[in-house]
């Protein structure tokens, strides 16, 4: 099992976890970031963090037995946290595939991820934005003592739809189009932002996730 209060940052194998795991030190959390399907299935919290294509990422995670590793954590229900292409992954599909096709998600939460589509703005989106919380997201125990409106730090080309229902949203971003930019249900948890790149607000963020894998106030909705 693993040591108490300990969060496994998931390694697909599609680029650097270092500045993850350094932000969860800086939190004051215990991190270390693992492919093993047995250490994110034992562990006291998860984060996948945000690299690579949706295609490609679900390919690996799913033929190396992590999915089905990270939906044992959840049914535990430990604190998970998606980050950007991370949070994505939790739902039923994205067409971030190189041919535009479509590919299954964890099917964690209902809808799906799409490119933000602009003739007018840049693509990708890159740099520091907004965050405003829903109502869902001033409950939300990670964005407690985050202001609304908050500055963060976004880089992504893909975002989540339309078809993702109101009740899972606790933050929206506008940029292109209103995109659900945090999400929360029971205990799992999504921002498409970097929170490890994004300061105070990012730090704050952090620290609530590290309360809850130490068995801080959680919440349920």
């Amino acid at each position: 099992m693993a040591r108490a209060g300990r969060i496994v940052v998931v390694d697909y194998h599609k680029g650097n976890l270092s500045s993850v795991v350094r932000g969860i030190s800086d939190a004051g959390g215990d991190a270390v970031a693992s492919d093993s399907p047995d250490a994110i299935r034992s562990a006291a919290a998860v984060i996948v963090p945000g690299v690579g294509n949706f295609g490609d990422a679900m390919s690996y995670v799913r033929d190396s037995g992590q999915a089905d590793a990270v939906r044992d954590a959840l049914a535990r229900g430990v604190p998970f946290l998606g980050i950007c292409l991370g949070m994505q992954l939790l739902f039923e599909r994205g067409n971030e595939t190189g041919d535009g096709s479509w590919a299954e998600g964890l099917g964690v939460l209902p809808g799906s991820a799409t490119r933000l589509e602009s003739s007018r703005l840049k693509v990708p989106h890159v740099g520091w934005d907004q965050i405003h919380l829903t109502p869902l997201g001033r409950a939300c125990p990670l964005f407690a003592g985050v202001p609304e409106g908050a500055n963060v730090y976004f880089t992504h080309s893909f975002a989540l739809a339309d078809d993702v229902p109101d009740e899972v949203v606790a933050a929206r971003t506008h940029y292109v189009r209103s995109f659900g930019s945090a999400v929360w249900r029971d205990n799992v948890y999504g921002v498409q932002f970097h929170p490890e790149k994004s300061s105070a607000a990012g730090l704050a963020i952090l620290r609530n996730f590290v309360s809850l894998a130490l068995g801080g106030t959680g919440g349920s909705r």
